[in-house]
C-alpha cells in the first residue's frame, strides 16, 4: 500500500507508463468505491484518469477490457438484491477551469457536425445516487447506482422519501415505461442537526451530508431511514416506452432536456428546473458557472460544481457516449473543498457551559477559498475513534456553512514519530479537576468561577443573536474582562466608560456607539434575554417558547420539570437543564441584579384562544395524509387547544400520522389518552 502512495504522488507529478497509472487507478476506485475510504482529492484521481486516457488516445491498440477507462465503476452491497439498469448510468467527464468547457464545445461541434447547440447548466448535488424506475405511473423500483451496470435494490427505503412520488401521471405525456435518475440529498439545516445528535450521543459527525445520505439509503430498517429525513432531487430521463397515446402523437417537451425537466417537475418531482437556465453560447455557460460558484452557499444543499448538457436530445443521440461518460455533458467542479495538512498540535478549549473542547491546529490550507489552519475535534472518544495522533497527515474538510471537519489521518503515511493526544485532567485554565458526567461524551470543569467560563459567558450574552450589543464583541469582551472592566454578566450594565476612554483605539464615537449599544438591549424581549443567559440546550426557539409561558422570567422558578416539558418542543434534557439554572441561587441573583440595572425581564405570555378545544391537549406525531404537521397545530391553537411535545398523564388527544414511532407506543399504555387520525381531529373541528 505504502509503494501505491509513493507511486501516485510520482505519477501527479510525471507522465508514468500506461501499466503504472492502470495500477494506481485501481487502487484508488478501489478504496473510493468499496472501502470508501480516499486517499487523494476527486481533482488528483482525474488528472491521473486523464494521463491513462491520453496514452491510450494515442494508441488504441494498448487498450484492455480491464482498464479503469473501459468501465463506470465499482460499489456493489452484498446486503441488497442487485438489479440491472435499464440505461448504463455513466460518470461525467470533469472540468476545472472556462478553458476546460470551452475546450469541450470546441469537441462537440466536430462531433454535432456543426449544428447549431443549446446548452443546459444546472447544479451538480453532491448527494448519493439513485436510478427511479415507473411502470404505468407507479414507482416499481429504487436502486443505487452501483458500479454503474447494476445497483442495490432499495425500494423499500426508497418509498419513504416524501419527495419521491409512488405515483406520477407520466401517462397523460404518452410514457408507458421511465427510467429516471436522481440525487438522495440531505439539506445543510437537517445534516447539522443529524450531527449535533451523535455529537450528543458521544458519536463522531458525519464529513458531510453526501456519507449521511449515502449510509441512510442501506440502512435495513425503512422507519429508519423516514426518520432522516432525506429529499430527492431528480435531474436525468436515460429511458423512455411510450404507449400507444405517445406513440401516436411524440410530446414535444421529450425533445430537450429542459423539457423533460419540465415534465418531472409537473408530475410532482424535485428538480432543478428553477435554477437551471438554457444558452446558445458557450461563454455565457461560463459565466453563469462563475457566478453560480460564489453563491453556492445560499442553496439549502450541497453542490460541488455545476453539470453543462446538451440541451437537444436528438443531438445528445447523435454525439453518443465513451464506456465512461457521454460526451454531451460535462461537470464544472467548484474549488475543492478537501484538502490534506499535518495535524501540528491540540489545544484545549473551555466554553462558557464548562465543556472542554479539543481544538486541532493544523499547518494553514486553503479550502473552499478559506485558509483553515483551526478545527475541532469535539471530545475525547472522537480523537480515541479516529486514533488522530499529533504529526499526522490528515484529510480536511469543509463543506458550506459547515465548519471545518478532520476525515480522517492518513495512517499509511505514519513515520513512528507520531505522538499520541493525551486528554488532560485538570482544566487548562483554573486547574480544577475536570468530570464527566454519566452519560456524556463531554469532559467538563464545573467550577463556575473559571475565568474562561464567565467571558465566554459574558461574549455569549452581548452577541447578535442574544442582548445584540453591536459593536461590543469577542475582542472587547476579553480586552475589557483583562483591564478588570467588566467581571460578569451584570457588570456589563455598569461600566465606566472613562476607563474606556483611556484604552488605545477607542475614540468618542466608538464609546458612544458601544454605550448607545447597551443602553439599547435593556429593552430587548425577553427571549434574547433568556438565550443570553446560555442555558444549556436552550437555543433561540426555546428561549421564544419560555418567554412566552411566563409572565416575567422569575416565574421560571415555579415550573416543576413536567412543567417544562409541557411547553412546545421541551423534552426531559431540556426540561431538567432549565430547572436546574432556576434553582441555583447564583443566577436567581444574577438575574436581580439585570433586573435592577432596568434590563427587560417581563414576559411574551399571550391570553389563550377560547374554542371548542378549550381546556384540551394535543400532541401530533407520523406523517399526516393531507395536512403538514405544523398545519394541524395551528388549527389546534386556532380553536383553543393547547399542543404538548411528549406524552404524559396531561395529554387528552394524540393525533397519529403514519410512522408515528415510540409516542403513539407510549400513550397506549395511558387509557386517558385518546388516540385519533387527522379524519378524526377534521371531523372534531367540523361537528
Amino acid at each position: 500500500m505504502q509503494e501505491l502512495e509513493n507511486l501516485t504522488k510520482e505519477l501527479l507529478k510525471k507522465e508514468g507508463t500506461l501499466d503504472e497509472l492502470k495500477e494506481v487507478l485501481r487502487f484508488h476506485e478501489y478504496r473510493y468505491y468499496v472501502l470508501n475510504d480516499t486517499m487523494i482529492s476527486d481533482e488528483e484521481y482525474d488528472r491521473l484518469f486523464k494521463k491513462l486516457e491520453k496514452i491510450e488516445n494515442e494508441n488504441p491498440s494498448l487498450i484492455t477490457p480491464d482498464s479503469p477507462t473501459q468501465r463506470v465503476g465499482n460499489s456493489l452491497n452484498a446486503d441488497f438484491v442487485t438489479v440491472p439498469h435499464l440505461v448504463s448510468m455513466l460518470s461525467l467527464e470533469n472540468s476545472y477551469n472556462p478553458d476546460d468547457l470551452i475546450a469541450w464545445d470546441n469537441r462537440l461541434n466536430t462531433l454535432a457536425d456543426h449544428q447549431k447547440v443549446s446548452f443546459s447548466a444546472e447544479p451538480k448535488y453532491d448527494g448519493a445516487s439513485i436510478s427511479l424506475i415507473y411502470e404505468n405511473d407507479l414507482l416499481v423500483r429504487g436502486a443505487t447506482r452501483g458500479d454503474g451496470i447494476a445497483g442495490d435494490d432499495i425500494t423499500t427505503n426508497i418509498r419513504q422519501i416524501g419527495s419521491i412520488p409512488l405515483s406520477a401521471k407520466f401517462s397523460a405525456y404518452g410514457i408507458e415505461k421511465i427510467e429516471i435518475r436522481g440525487e438522495i440529498l440531505l439539506n445543510k439545516e437537517n445534516f447539522k442537526k443529524y450531527n449535533e445528535s451523535l455529537a450528543e450521543d458521544g458519536l463522531a459527525p458525519l464529513a458531510n451530508p453526501r456519507n449521511a445520505a449515502a449510509g441512510s439509503l442501506r440502512m435495513k430498517d425503512p422507519a429508519s431511514v423516514r426518520k432522516r429525513k432525506l429529499e430527492a432531487i431528480l435531474y436525468h430521463v436515460s429511458f423512455i416506452q411510450l404507449n400507444k397515446k405517445g406513440q401516436e402523437k411524440y410530446p414535444e417537451l421529450l425533445n430537450t432536456h429542459s423539457g423533460i425537466l419540465q415534465i418531472l417537475s409537473d408530475c410532482g418531482f424535485r428538480t432543478p428546473v428553477r435554477q437551471m437556465e438554457v444558452f446558445t453560447q458557450i461563454e455565457a455557460v461560463v459565466n453563469f458557472c462563475l457566478e453560480f460558484e460564489t453563491k453556492r452557499d445560499e442553496l439549502p444543499y450541497e453542490i460541488d460544481g455545476m453539470v453543462v448538457k446538451v440541451n437537444e436530445i436528438e443531438i445528445q443521440q447523435q454525439v453518443g457516449s465513451t464506456t465512461h461518460h457521454p460526451r454531451w455533458a460535462i461537470a464544472y467542479k467548484f474549488k475543492a473543498r478537501q484538502s490534506t495538512s499535518k495535524l501540528l498540535n491540540v489545544e484545549f478549549q473551555v466554553g462558557r457551559t464548562g465543556s472542554i473542547t479539543p481544538v486541532a491546529k493544523i499547518e494553514p490550507v486553503p479550502i473552499g477559498g478559506v485558509t483553515v489552519s483551526s478545527v475541532s475535534l469535539f471530545n475525547e472518544g472522537i480523537i480515541e475513534e479516529k486514533d488522530l495522533r499529533i504529526g499526522d497527515t490528515v484529510i480536511v474538510e469543509r463543506a458550506g456553512d459547515v465548519i471545518p471537519y478532520i476525515v480522517k489521518p492518513l495512517t499509511e503515511l505514519r513515520t513512528g514519530k507520531e505522538v499520541k493526544i493525551i486528554f488532560p485532567v485538570k482544566c487548562p485554565v483554573c486547574g480544577d479537576p475536570l468530570i464527566k458526567p454519566e452519560g456524556e461524551a463531554v469532559w467538563r470543569c464545573v467550577n463556575i468561577n473559571c475565568e474562561a467560563q464567565v467571558v465566554e459567558r459574558i461574549i455569549h450574552f452581548v452577541s447578535k443573536d442574544a442582548m445584540d450589543m453591536k459593536t461590543f464583541g469577542e475582542a472587547n469582551v476579553r480586552k475589557f474582562y483583562a483591564e478588570k472592566i467588566i467581571h460578569d454578566i451584570p457588570s456589563v450594565y455598569s461600566i465606566d466608560y472613562s476607563r474606556i476612554a483611556g484604552l488605545e483605539g477607542f475614540k468618542q464615537k466608538s464609546i458612544d456607539n458601544l454605550r448607545s449599544a447597551v443602553e439599547n438591549s435593556r429593552k430587548q424581549n425577553l427571549n434574547r434575554l433568556i438565550y443570553g443567559l446560555g442555558i444549556r440546550y436552550v437555543g433561540e426557539t426555546t428561549a421564544k417558547t419560555l418567554a412566552k409561558a411566563v409572565d416575567t422570567v422569575f416565574d421560571l422558578k415555579n415550573f416543576s420539570i413536567e412543567d417544562l416539558q409541557q411547553l412546545k418542543d421541551i423534552g426531559g434534557k431540556v426540561a431538567e437543564s432549565v430547572f436546574s439554572f432556576f434553582h441555583n441561587d447564583d443566577n436567581l441573583r444574577m438575574l436581580e441584579k439585570l433586573a435592577d440595572k432596568g434590563v427587560n425581564v417581563k414576559g411574551d405570555k399571550t391570553e389563550p384562544v377560547s374554542g371548542k378545544f378549550s381546556g384540551l391537549t394535543f400532541l401530533f406525531t407520523g406523517t399526516m395524509p393531507t395536512l403538514k404537521r405544523s398545519a394541524a397545530e395551528k388549527m389546534a391553537e386556532e380553536h383553543g387547544g393547547k399542543l404538548l411535545s411528549s406524552v404524559s398523564s396531561n395529554l387528552n388527544f394524540l393525533v397519529v400520522g403514519e410512522s408515528a414511532g415510540s409516542k403513539l407506543d407510549k400513550a397506549k399504555k395511558i387509557k386517558t389518552i385518546k388516540i385519533i387520525n387527522e379524519e378524526d381531529f377534521l371531523n372534531m373541528i367540523q361537528s
